[in-house]
């Protein structure tokens, strides 16, 4: 798996995600954007894509594609259009890209991150997250962040791990 983070314009939403799908293609490889401000760390979306190949291996998938599962997982949601909200918009967005080949070829990943670098611009958002919008989609209460050790990205990190429980 490699992130690419950054700050992107879209003018056409299904043309952006058209890019995304043809460079998916192309290089083989899953191609998922994600609006920054609800992506917690690098480890909420391996968990997420490690949950969702899970679910593909053993059947259990909601989604058809691959890219799609991941959104689920990564948002803690089995409504895929509850877990679009996730997605990137259309004007001004801080993204991270998740780039995976499920046959585990680096030369691909790498392939398709340069490809994206012409639609991303570079900029450190990871895990730049903002709290309150975080709080609102994963239904983080002031009672549960204080019941729990950690804070608010373990929290998210168990809400990835609660969808396979839910269903």
């Amino acid at each position: 798996m490699r992130l690419l983070d950054g700050r992107a314009t879209v003018d056409d939403l299904d043309a952006f995600l058209a890019t995304l799908d043809d460079v998916a293609e192309a290089t083989r490889t899953t191609v998922q954007a994600f609006d920054a401000d609800y992506v917690v760390s690098a480890a909420h979306l391996q968990r997420a894509l490690d949950r969702a190949d899970r679910a593909i291996a053993r059947g259990e998938n909601i989604a058809r594609e691959r890219a799609v599962e991941l959104l689920c997982y990564a948002a803690g949601r089995r409504q895929i259009n509850r877990a679009l909200e996730m997605g990137v918009g259309e004007g001004a967005n801080r993204v991270v890209v998740l780039v995976d080949s499920p046959a585990g070829d680096e030369a691909a990943e790498a392939e398709a991150i340069e490809r994206l670098r012409e639609h991303v611009g570079a900029a450190a958002v990871l895990g730049e997250y903002d709290e309150a919008t975080v709080r609102t989609f994963f239904d983080v209460s002031d009672a549960e962040l204080d019941a729990v050790e950690g804070g608010l990205t373990e929290l998210v990190l168990e809400r990835v791990a609660l969808l396979d429980v839910e269903k």
